[in-house]
């Protein structure tokens, strides 16, 4: 990528682009506003002294821009809105001042970028947008329906709701009031809309999200409970015993010392012997874990026994460090 010459901050709103020209070689920043056309910003950012290039705000009004500026040959940064840095004291925003923040960190390269997709995807991306909208209002206009007939004490018992033999008993019913029949009857027409419109969206183009996986076989609770023994290779821990492990039961160490024993690791192991016939899942503990920290000693400042206060004794020894006492003072255990 050669290095640009010339650095454009573009502020993109509906009607109008605000660009900030920052020439790197002399530092001169200039502003300029012009319509929000596609074709007459192309064409300005590719009649600067090139290389030329340009950034913008991901927005509303779509990667036409992007991809215009590409056919034009001007490099074109599409920055992600929420990840452009700010200080905390700039609170007055405006276009140029955000034109030419975009410029600034252009040559900076702090400008995160967003892949820019093809126009069949962006159209994907559209229809998919249409279709949960569709899917909102749907689920909104039904939740109206259900409770304005629960307001009336009227509930359908007979399965599950919005099936076809829901929908014949909703035509079958009829409210009192002829203010709340026309709300009902404006509700059901507002379902019946939109479940057409969700059909017609959904035979426009093919659902990725519909696509879903075959569901996996489901294990039963009770099948969780049970213990099983571990794949051969996977997950074996204990070694096949030998007269040798035998003899060196009372290792506490999980590392094997021999190299007889490390060979064996590579190989397959039975199963752990503490697993039963019946599949109990209890393990035994480990023989460090049934040992007691010793006590520590207590040592009270005062008249001490010889032992305590001669520390180069034999039993003294046995007890630890001392610190020898200094003018009259008893000797401390460390």
């Amino acid at each position: 990528m050669a290095k640009a010459r010339t650095l454009v901050g573009l502020d993109v709103h509906a009607t109008k682009v605000v660009a900030a020209v920052l020439d790197v070689e002399t530092g001169e920043l200039a502003f300029f506003s012009m319509t929000a056309d596609v074709a007459r910003v192309a064409g300005f950012c590719a009649g600067l002294p090139g290389p030329v290039r340009a950034a913008y705000e991901a927005g509303p009004t779509g990667y036409g821009l992007a991809r215009e500026l590409t056919r034009r040959e001007v490099q074109c940064v599409v920055a992600a809105p929420s990840k452009i840095p700010r200080g905390s004291g700039e609170r007055v925003k405006t276009d140029r001042r955000d034109a030419e923040l975009l410029a600034r960190l252009l040559l900076a390269g702090k400008l995160h970028p967003v892949r820019v997709p093809g126009r069949e995807e962006e159209a994907l991306r559209d229809l998919i947008r249409a279709r949960e909208a569709v899917r909102v209002d749907l689920m909104r206009c039904r939740h109206r329906l259900s409770k304005l007939l629960l307001r009336h004490g009227i509930r359908f018992e007979d399965g599950d709701a919005w099936t076809t033999r829901h929908r014949q008993w909703l035509s079958t019913i009829t409210l009192a009031q002829p203010a709340a029949q026309a709300t009902l009857l404006d509700a059901r027409g507002a379902v019946d809309a939109l479940v057409h419109r969700r059909e017609q969206l959904r035979r426009a183009g093919p659902v990725r999200d519909e696509q879903r996986p075959a569901a996996q076989a489901r294990v039963d609770h009770q099948d969780r409970l049970h213990a099983r023994a571990p794949a051969v290779g996977r997950g074996c821990l204990a070694l096949p015993q030998t007269p040798a492990d035998r003899h060196h039961a009372h290792r506490t160490t999980s590392w094997p010392a021999t190299r007889g024993d490390r060979d064996r690791l590579v190989r397959a192991a039975a199963p752990a012997p503490h697993l039963d016939a019946i599949g109990a899942t209890q393990q035994t503990p480990h023989p460090d874990r049934r040992r007691r920290r010793p006590r520590a000693r207590r040592v009270l400042l005062g008249d001490l026994p010889d032992r305590v206060t001669h520390p180069t004794t034999t039993s003294s020894r046995r007890l630890g460090r001392w610190r020898p006492g200094t003018r009259g003072e008893p000797a401390i255990r460390l």
